[in-house]
């Protein structure tokens, strides 16, 4: 379903351009109130939730969100910096009618994005989407409140509070981490304010890096997707375990008491072996996506554990999870969706998983490391300028003929995924094979096809 404002994960993109603007975000807080509305019943007002993330354009979008909301009839009640988890628990336990996130997740701080979440803290599904969209076009016709229909909007200020007794309460009462040094890396983001409150109240020694956010060092050389920091104060603090968050808190990357990183496949591998064992894991199956290693699958498989793959995205993982009825599933990336306590991924209810596998297993964090042998694998992000589709790309015949000889290369030993992303404007290319010869050799001539293609 092609959409015009909304990618895989919200709508996102350079702050103050394209949807981001303020008359596209009122259009957008309009859109929702007119939306919710008819799903409510009659005399009933309807209230929103809104966090967001340290960006500096965060404010501007918030403002402007909170207008269009505010003139349909909408009440809004404002968090501030806030996890996108968080959001998602609070718009369940607030009894919302809908929960936004205003947030680019990873990206750098010039971008901004609107995640949104349906009364269930799920995250609304694609038709709702489309038919937001074209609420958003017509917006004019949309009728607007006056006198005492007007929405009212306040800010609380026990939202953090709230989420950090959460993420605690995910784990069992008499559980601690007495005794065990914990780094963790904020990203200055949304989690810069409540992560060091869940672990220290747990009992660890807690040390953090990049929690000063100033609106513009949001994912800056930081966090989840460059826990190089993390590594180097790791070992600086002879720490037990280091831990990387995003910039809204929605995935985690570890590192372990040598300051190696333990990626996300081999910690989801991790925890379900460990659910599996303590008999959490529902019918045990996991689910992952097409950009999960076949290694896992094959360890898990091995184990007696089933694995269900999906396209990319952590709302795909929840909505299979949803579907299939199952409690635990991720990406590669961090994002873990531990579903008996959360809708979305929770970084930090992630890391405490791990923490938790750590004690019941009685070993390092090392050893989450080496769950399983992984098959070579490599992933190349192709960037193509203004005026280029992905979509012609991938249309092309050059391109289309090199799929068909990089898959006959690949039968039987390895497989290949490509995609178009659906908040940047890249063609990720991921090939896995037996041998790192095989890898290359597909990897490099489909890379090259591709980036001909996208001239």
């Amino acid at each position: 379903m092609t959409r015009k404002y909304f990618g895989t994960d919200g709508i996102r993109t350079k702050a103050n351009t394209g949807a981001l603007t303020p008359e596209k975000i009122v259009a957008l807080g309009q859109a929702l109130g007119h939306y919710f509305k008819q799903q409510r019943v009659a005399n009933h007002t309807p209230m929103v939730v809104i966090g967001k993330d340290t960006r500096q354009s965060g404010y501007m979008i918030e403002t402007a969100l909170q207008a269009g909301l505010m003139s349909v009839g909408v009440n809004c009640i404002l968090f501030g910096p806030m996890p996108t988890p968080g959001v998602a628990m609070l718009t369940r336990s607030m009894r919302a009618d809908m929960g936004v996130m205003i947030t680019a997740s990873h990206n750098g701080y010039s971008d901004n994005g609107i995640k949104l979440f349906s009364p269930d803290g799920f995250k609304l599904p694609d038709d709702v989407e489309k038919i937001l969209e074209g609420l958003m076009d017509d917006a004019a016709t949309i009728p607007l409140c006056v006198d005492k229909a007007v929405g009212r909007a306040k800010r609380i200020d026990d939202a953090p509070g709230r989420y950090v007794e959460f993420c605690k309460s995910t784990l069992p009462k008499d559980f601690r981490l007495d005794g065990m040094k914990i780094v963790l890396d904020c990203a200055n983001g949304a989690t810069y304010h409540v992560a060091r409150s869940v672990f220290w109240e747990l009992g660890a020694e807690v040390e953090q890096i990049h929690v000063s956010p100033n609106g513009q060092n949001i994912n800056e050389a930081c966090g989840s997707l460059h826990p190089e920091d993390l590594q180097m104060s790791v070992r600086a603090h002879k720490a037990d375990i280091g831990l990387a968050f995003d910039g809204d808190g929605d995935r985690v990357i570890v590192v372990d008491e040598n300051g190696d990183i333990v990626d996300g496949d081999q910690l989801l591998g991790a925890i379900a072996l460990n659910w599996q064992k303590t008999g959490r894991l529902k019918q045990n199956t996991v689910v992952a996506t097409i950009m999960t290693n076949a290694g896992l699958e094959k360890r898990l498989s091995d184990a007696g554990i089933a694995m269900h793959r999906c396209q990319v995205g952590d709302r795909y993982v929840t909505e299979m999870l949803k579907k299939e009825g199952l409690n635990f599933g991720g990406e590669p990336n961090g994002h873990l969706i531990c579903a008996d306590y959360n809708t979305c991924g929770d970084a930090i209810v992630a890391g405490l998983q791990a923490l938790k596998v750590m004690r019941d297993e009685s070993c390092k964090a090392s050893a989450l490391g080496q769950t399983f042998k992984p098959f070579p694998q490599k992933l190349e992000n192709i960037r193509f300028g203004a005026g280029v589709s992905a979509e012609n790309v991938l249309a092309s015949a050059q391109v289309k003929e090199a799929v068909v000889q990089t898959e006959k290369l690949l039968a039987g030993k390895g497989r290949m995924v490509l995609r178009k992303s659906g908040t940047e404007p890249l063609i990720r290319l991921m090939i896995e094979a037996e041998t790192d010869e095989l890898l290359n050799r597909s990897l490099n001539s489909m890379a090259e096809v591709i980036r001909s293609a996208a001239i």
